[in-house]
């Protein structure tokens, strides 16, 4: 599919919005049309920190967007507990939809939204970086070649100053968040590891703690997979700051993620190879990728069936962690 220019509507336009806005506004045939957000600050913000979104329509309520402009697209950036209903009513107005993570916060959510963009036949992508990130695509494509055989073990670990940063706002609020940190910035951990690795979870056993708060900061998950494998998922979020650590142990080699640093290889004798960038798959962008999904130049990086394997592992682990650790099964969609 192809056209001259693609409209846009954003529906959310906090923090994270602003990147999605800077990164469509450099793409030729793409125009932002519409912004909605039920916050006049956030607005003002948006259109203050961009040049050219002066005359754009401005909205409080995203569904009178929907049906005054009928953008072919919407970016949606809001508090997780709104993505469904919002996802489900933009692909009713007939639009494609780029989606902040996590795409839903219930396992039946996902799959109702899996069966109603099939029904729809629209454009649908999560907006998981890490699937347009050239070290994560190659770990994917190799583990995927059968070359180092199969995974064995992993071990992914996430911190951050989450408590702190979200203490009075939303993220802390069960009613908008639906959850904490495990199914924030914490999704994008289990999903990297779930797409790169090709694993499907069978049973899980986390400790949760929400400490003193009313959603989960700190979680320790141990995962069996169907065929053998196991790892460990650990979210911290009351550390000083950023770090990601992620190390998967296959049959005939290793892959090391370590923040800042190059990809580094651990082959079958023991010696390390760090790949050249020639033999990395190109960088891109998930708004790029989802623009051209939309003209039919490539297909989505990051679908929706990720954030259903997402939500049901972050399910599992959250009713291991309630009922203390015990073995809880991972209910997997087919």
């Amino acid at each position: 599919m192809t056209q001259s220019v693609i409209t846009v509507g954003m529906i959310g336009v906090g923090g994270i919005a602003q990147g999605h806005v800077e990164r469509l506004s450099a793409i030729a045939g793409v125009r932002i049309v519409g912004l909605a957000d039920p916050s006049e600050a956030n607005i003002e913000n948006t259109v203050q920190k961009h040049a050219g979104l002066g005359a754009v329509k401005k909205y409080a309520d995203y569904e009178v967007l929907l049906k005054e402009l009928r953008p072919d697209a919407v970016v949606i950036c809001t508090p997780h507990t709104q993505h469904f209903e919002q996802a489900v009513n933009a692909l009713d107005a007939g639009a494609h939809v780029l989606l902040e993570k996590p795409m839903v916060c219930q396992v039946d959510h996902a799959q109702k939204l899996l069966a109603k963009i099939e029904a729809s036949g629209k454009v649908f992508g999560l907006a998981y970086q890490r699937h347009t990130d050239p070290q994560f695509r190659y770990i994917r494509e190799r583990i995927a070649s059968g070359e180092v055989g199969a995974v064995k073990f992993f071990t992914a670990l996430q911190q951050q100053d989450w408590k702190r940063h979200t203490k009075g706002k939303w993220r802390q609020d069960p009613a908008l968040s639906g959850g904490g940190q495990l199914n924030d910035s914490g999704s994008h951990l289990l999903d990297v590891v779930l797409w790169t690795t090709g694993l499907a979870p069978e049973a899980v056993a986390a400790f949760i703690d929400n400490r003193g708060t009313l959603v989960d900061i700190d979680s320790a998950v141990t995962v069996r997979f169907v065929g053998g494998a196991v790892g460990t998922l650990n979210v911290h979020g009351d550390a000083p700051g950023w770090w990601e650590d992620i190390t998967i142990w296959c049959e005939r080699g290793a892959f090391y993620v370590r923040q800042g640093h190059p990809l580094k290889i651990q082959k079958e004798d023991g010696s390390f190879e760090i790949p050249d960038a020639s033999v990395l798959p190109p960088a891109t962008n998930v708004n790029a990728n989802f623009i051209h999904a939309i003209q039919g130049k490539e297909p989505i990086a990051a679908p929706a069936i990720c954030g259903l394997r997402t939500i049901e592992l972050t399910e599992a682990a959250w009713e291991s962690g309630a009922a203390g650790g015990q073995l809880t099964m991972v209910k997997r969609s087919a």
